[in-house]
């Protein structure tokens, strides 16, 4: 069994911009939406990427936090294509850029669509303790928020949130309890 240790930040400025050093744009959707984690029906996620000439399918356990089981698979474009046309309650598009600090790699995704303006930081780890840089653009954690969760924006995009929920640091999504 795989395990994700990631965590998840706000970013403080676009200070990161001159650092990428690659990016690529991606879509992606879920084959168990957010309806059936708020609901309590879903024990993991489901979802299928597509990213230039590659696509995976990725299972991810069902809930909060920075350690969750993961699991990946490659699969055809040309049925992932298919399973994001017809299978998927929406699709998310983001581009995400690559930046590395100290030798850490730090996934930077800029939300598009019903999400634009919506920029976060991942940064994956061998340990949920592990010490990792905190360049001056990186802003707070929000790994524990269900609402950052890529499954939740398509259920309740960026466009959506009022104000309050975009500053608080535990503002739910509507009926929020579970996300991957």
């Amino acid at each position: 069994m795989g395990i994700e240790i990631e965590r998840k930040f706000l970013l403080r400025s676009d200070a990161w911009r001159p650092s990428v050093e690659r990016s690529e744009r991606i879509a992606q959707g879920y084959l168990v939406g957010a309806q059936a984690f708020r609901a309590g029906h879903a024990r993991a996620s489901v979802r299928v990427r597509r990213a230039g000439e590659h696509a995976w399918l990725n299972i991810k356990s069902a809930h909060l936090g920075i350690q969750r089981a993961e699991f990946e698979y490659p699969v055809p474009p040309a049925d992932a294509d298919a399973m994001l046309a017809s299978l998927c309650d929406g699709v998310l598009e983001k581009f995400r850029h690559i930046v590395t600090i100290e030798g850490v790699v730090f996934e930077i995704d800029e939300f598009l669509g019903n999400n634009a303006g919506l920029v976060v930081a991942e940064v994956e780890l061998d340990a949920p303790d592990a010490a990792y840089p905190r360049p001056d653009w990186l802003g707070r954690e929000v790994s524990d928020l269900a609402r950052y969760y890529n499954v939740g924006l398509i259920d309740y995009p960026y466009s959506h949130w009022t104000q309050a929920e975009r500053d608080a640091d535990d503002a739910p999504n509507p009926g929020e309890h579970a996300a991957c």
